[in-house]
């Protein structure tokens, strides 16, 4: 019980602090931003266009998968920044004290502001991501192929870097952390995109070595990784077919990896937890 009232109190802490607001508020001003363009954009392609509604198919898929590419990484920013100094942030203000004071565990502390943002997260990806499908399908009446997994994927992205991001607030202050989950994140979407760029490529050993970079920086840090899994779910059978694509993906983790990246979750919290039951305060 003592767990999810300190989530509960952690989800209210953020909206008083207008972090939830000020999300929601952006959110909103870009679904408005994309829905304007992408109504716009699609006018003007449907008063000239001369294919069938198999190629329309392909363009509303295409802005789509721009839409989501961006969501992703606004749900990437939103996460670090409201999280990185969870604990490191309260344990050098002296605030952490008052929690650990009370008849309460520290595990129970840490998991329940795990949730309670986590409770905020998932509110986000609901909007970002129900409100950018919804609209296309309200405007064209086109639904992409397998959206719950797209958001189950793009979901478990968040909490994986939010584990990260609260195990880092165990071990560092609220600078060095930020910097550690900023620099894991960059390293695997540089590694990602070499990848990307490399299964293109003629030469066989140099696409086997690009292969191989975004391999080991997927292991390092899987969370593009998973962007690319969830991009593999919504991109149509098409542009899956032709290869590169700026915000599709060519190739794309296997189960395998996905199981890596739960593990890689539940290894980081696990840790932080630890952590953080055994730290001095």
């Amino acid at each position: 019980m003592s767990t999810f009232t300190i989530a509960r109190l952690t989800f209210f802490e953020a909206a008083r602090r207008r972090i939830l607001l000020a999300a929601f508020l952006l959110g909103i001003v870009f679904l408005l931003v994309f829905g304007i363009g992408f109504h716009y954009i699609m006018r003007n392609i449907e008063s000239s266009f001369r294919g069938g509604p198999l190629e329309l198919n392909e363009i509303r898929n295409f802005l789509l998968m721009a839409g989501l590419y961006v969501v992703n990484f606004l749900t990437v920013m939103m996460t670090v920044l409201t999280s990185v100094d969870t604990v490191s942030g309260e344990i050098n203000s002296g605030t952490i004290h008052t929690l650990v004071s009370k008849p309460v565990r520290r595990w129970e502390v840490l998991m329940g502001k795990w949730l309670g943002f986590a409770g905020m997260l998932t509110l986000y990806l609901v909007l970002m991501v129900g409100g950018l499908i919804g609209y296309i399908y309200f405007r064209t009446g086109y639904s992409p192929p397998n959206p719950l997994q797209a958001f189950g994927l793009m979901w478990l992205n968040s909490m994986l870097l939010l584990s990260v991001s609260i195990l880092g607030g165990t071990y560092f202050s609220t600078l060095a952390n930020g910097v550690l989950v900023f620099g894991l994140f960059g390293v695997a979407f540089i590694g990602g995109w070499i990848e990307q760029i490399g299964s293109v490529l003629p030469n066989k050993a140099a696409a086997q070595a690009a292969a191989n970079v975004g391999i080991i920086t997927s292991l390092i840090m899987p969370t593009e990784a998973l962007w690319r899994r969830a991009a593999h779910e919504v991109q149509s059978p098409l542009v899956a077919s032709l290869g590169f694509s700026p915000f599709g993906t060519s190739t794309y983790p296997s189960n395998l990896m996905l199981l890596y990246a739960l593990g890689y979750l539940l290894v980081a919290l696990a840790l932080a937890l630890r952590h953080f039951s055994h730290r001095d305060l």
